[in-house]
């Protein structure tokens, strides 16, 4: 529908008003166009620039505060302050503003007032993950815990992402591992994981289990390689109860099917049939050899669904001992390494074979090798009985090759490996 004015003078009046709208509309684009290119450009001028050019936005005043406060050349706490207080004037229900004006009173000393700019921000956006955790660690800060560990659980059951900041952070101030379980972190899986990963960074291997501890209690879906770095640190560290107890948890929480390992044997899955790798009591595959690839064979086995394949090239004189595996053992026993090997024209000199190395508390360790497979072989039964010293508690078993020093050292075919045991020996009688 077209509106028809009724004279000439009209006519041109509402002309003169288009004009004069369309040119305002113009002049404050324009204007909004050069504030925000000043206050892109994140200097003191440019911001400066915005807000003279735009006064009554707060977003300028607000940017223009946070240089004054976060500045490494020129920082003044107290201009931030005014800076903030002008953008809230304008906006009041910006909860960053609050946040960042109760950070710059608190690093003037002003604690009454950081304390009331911490709440106003509360009141601005009360189900703010990062209103909860600043004003959390505030509260941390002035010593007053109970209404801390309120305000970080809040933050922290918002974004669990948080919780190993979180424990790490309430720690610090109040070392009561129960009470942040209890207080701050909600029972959650990858929380937990998380804190146990940190602790045991920290060396904090105590901590770290009891956290673990917690973990468990709440029955949680897990997989052995959410236990595998945790109990390769306490291996490393010789706390083999300690890492057998967590792989065990975790065997049982992940319902991983139970290895047909002999009865008796300390190493974990000798068949290579869990599919787990990686450390632990699970089998290590080494950094990539130049001339071997170690693979799980399905069609080729001696018992079971699989075993391991190392296939080379025929190009390198490989020093091979990529596949290994952890067993705990008591010291001063009789034991017997085993295993099932299969070769297919594997030439040179040195074939496969089992090493066996340990350490001692009070003395060198040592290494002991079973005899090779070479050639091409049907199924070959190798053992080699050994008796562990005083203070040997773990021992470190490998599946390698050894360098040849002959002139055809570059060995080229396929073995493969099955049913690795390490079983107590009491008697030291040899095994059929």
């Amino acid at each position: 529908m077209l509106l028809r004015l009724p004279n000439v003078p009209a006519r041109l009046a509402t002309v003169f008003l288009a004009l004069v709208l369309g040119a305002a509309l113009a002049y404050l684009s324009v204007r909004n166009a050069y504030a925000s290119h000043y206050a892109g450009l994140g200097t003191r001028a440019g911001y400066e620039t915005a807000a003279r050019l735009e006064p009554e936005n707060a977003g300028n005043w607000y940017l223009l505060g946070r240089y004054w406060q976060y500045t490494l050349d020129e920082p003044d706490p107290r201009r931030a302050i005014l800076n903030y207080r002008h953008a809230l004037a304008l906006n009041p229900r910006s909860a960053a503003a609050w946040l960042d004006l109760a950070t710059a009173y608190e690093s003037e000393g002003d604690l009454p007032n950081a304390r009331g700019a911490f709440l106003q921000a509360k009141l601005a956006y009360p189900l703010s993950a990062d209103v909860s955790w600043r004003y959390g660690n505030f509260l941390l800060r002035q010593d007053q815990i109970p209404q801390a560990f309120a305000e970080i659980r809040r933050a922290v059951y918002a974004d669990p992402k948080r919780s190993a900041e979180a424990f790490s952070r309430c720690w610090r101030v109040a070392p009561d591992i129960n009470s942040i379980l209890n207080q701050v972190l909600p029972p959650e899986r990858d929380g937990y994981l998380s804190v146990i990963r940190e602790l045991s960074a920290d060396g904090q291997f105590a901590a770290a289990f009891i956290v673990w501890q917690r973990l468990v209690s709440i029955h949680p879906a897990l997989t052995l390689s959410d236990a595998i770095p945790f109990s390769d640190l306490l291996i490393q560290k010789r706390q083999l109860g300690d890492a057998h107890h967590v792989w065990n948890d975790a065997l049982r929480l992940s319902n991983t099917p139970q290895n047909i390992d002999p009865d008796g044997s300390l190493l974990w899955d000798g068949g290579f049939e869990s599919g787990v790798r990686g450390g632990a009591f699970a089998w290590t595959f080494g950094p990539s050899y130049g001339g071997v690839q170690s693979s799980i064979d399905t069609r080729q086995k001696h018992s079971g669904k699989s075993s391991l394949r190392l296939t080379f090239d025929g190009r390198h004189n490989v020093n091979f001992d990529g596949v290994c595996n952890i067993a705990e053992v008591r010291p001063e026993t009789n034991y017997r390494l085993s295993a099932w090997i299969r070769t297919q024209t594997l030439t040179t000199d040195q074939g496969i074979r089992l090493r066996l190395n340990w350490n001692s508390d009070s003395h060198a360790g040592g290494s002991i090798q079973t005899p090779d497979v070479q050639g091409t072989q049907p199924w070959t039964f190798i053992q080699m009985p050994w008796t562990s010293g005083k203070d040997v508690h773990y021992v470190r078993v490998c599946i390698v090759r050894n360098t040849s020093g002959k002139l055809d050292s570059q060995i080229k075919g396929s073995a493969w490996v099955d049913d690795v045991a390490l079983l107590s020996d009491p008697a030291g009688s040899p095994r059929p």
